[in-house]
């Protein structure tokens, strides 16, 4: 293995990460006949003093903004806060705006902790080092419970003034007693102890089923309850084909699997696509602009990367997302700068035979990453492996029959949609 390679460019199915979920001990529960109970009456104590952590808006500065606000229970725990500019939450602060778009929680809980792990080459025997797992686009956090500092700290989104500030306000409000139930009397006496316990309760709300219900279309047909239209069956077929779609390469599931759990649609490894330039976004169009760079600027990287490591090759690397709820957690891509789900799928397939439909106004592809790290781009795999002027790996119709099957992974609203 040459550890100064980037992995992205001979990118593999990698299941590992579907493991996970035994390995966490998550409740799966099934679809909500009705829409889960607004008193949290379905939680467990600490699953339910999470919830109002998580929708608690006293805890920004200035009062206003709660993990709710941009992770809506409406739109699959995805959302902006009601921002002018779709692709960026709005925060607590006037003016301010968060950095990329909101990923939406809904089935976050089973990703692994970030890390490099051993990745094997099944035909060629060939060993690398790959980046799995963490949240956010850069997975920047290790896991749900340091998660919860980002967005609370962040000065464009919550604006808290620290942990302890965040801890205080819990501790003088109207769940407090909840708080001392479920973590002890004497939880507020040590600040830094209660922050990291009242952020582990948050998680454990995100882990709750309200997070991972499996109540889709696809999930009806897995179990044998539902059967895809024609369509639909169509796009699942070219999603799967190594040839077509080459979806699984990286939204991974267990081919030979009817349990929604083994179809998370991730394989929480990260890709550098190129994603287009969202002009929408000032800051990306101004003099001086710091590009989003992604995986290579997640603090730390240099030292959680084996030794060696070209952590250069990872710039331009997010996250692969979850494809369920995909159809409704748009504007897509970490920048936000696809609108609507069909153009994903044609940006997928269409990207290097017709640049000239996502990169118009640039002298070459790739106009969002400085052109030092174009060769960082995956050009080589399914359906990207293809020149300007080729025929696409997908035509217009079998575009619209993934997107057809996509809509299939949208959770039924009931499963999950209360607020409070």
């Amino acid at each position: 293995m040459n550890p100064k390679k980037s992995p992205f460019r001979r990118r593999r199915r990698l299941i590992r990460a579907l493991i996970v979920v035994g390995a966490l001990g998550l409740s799966i529960g099934g679809a909500f006949a009705d829409p889960p109970p607004a008193d949290g009456t379905d939680l467990t104590p600490i699953e339910r003093l999470g919830k109002d952590i998580f929708e608690d808006t006293s805890l920004s500065q200035p009062a206003g903004v709660a993990c709710v606000s941009c992770h809506d229970p409406a739109q699959a725990y995805q959302g902006n806060n009601g921002s002018s500019i779709s692709a960026l939450a709005r925060g607590a602060p006037q003016g301010a705006l968060g950095k990329r778009n909101t990923p939406t929680i809904m089935y976050s809980s089973f990703a692994p902790p970030f890390e490099f792990i051993e990745d094997h080459d099944a035909k060629t025997g060939a060993v690398e080092k790959i980046p799995v797992g963490g949240q956010f686009y850069d997975g920047r956090a290790v896991d749900l419970i340091t998660q919860v500092e980002g967005p609370l700290l962040d000065p464009n989104e919550m604006n808290a003034a620290s942990k302890r500030a965040a801890v205080e306000a819990i501790r003088i409000g109207a769940y407090a007693p909840l708080a001392r139930e479920v973590l002890g009397q004497n939880i507020f006496d040590d600040p830094d102890t209660a922050y990291v316990k009242l952020a582990a309760a948050v998680a454990a709300f995100e882990s709750s089923p309200r997070f991972h219900p499996f109540a889709s279309k696809f999930d009806d047909v897995l179990r044998g309850k539902a059967k895809f239209t024609p369509l639909e069956e169509q796009g699942f077929t070219l999603f799967k084909n190594p040839e077509k779609g080459n979806c699984l390469a990286c939204h991974a599931g267990v081919e030979k699997s009817n349990d929604p759990r083994d179809w998370l649609f991730t394989d929480y490894t990260y890709d550098v696509l190129g994603a287009p330039k969202n002009r929408r976004i000032p800051a990306t169009t101004g003099p001086g602009k710091i590009p989003d760079l992604g995986l290579c600027q997640r603090p730390g990287i240099k030292s959680a990367a084996p030794p060696a490591y070209d952590t250069e090759s990872l710039c331009g690397a997010f996250k692969v997302p979850t494809l369920r709820n995909v159809a409704v957690t748009g504007p897509w891509m970490h920048n936000g700068a696809l609108t609507t789900l069909r153009d994903v799928v044609a940006f997928y397939a269409t990207r290097d035979a017709r640049p000239g439909r996502w990169y118009p106004t640039a002298k070459q592809k790739f106009d969002d990453l400085p052109s030092v790290y174009h060769a960082n781009v995956n050009v080589a795999e399914v359906p990207y492996d293809r020149k300007a002027g080729e025929k696409p790996r997908l035509d217009d119709s079998e575009i619209d029959a993934i997107v057809a099957f996509l809509e299939t992974l949208t959770d039924r609203p009931a499963a999950y949609a209360t607020r409070r």
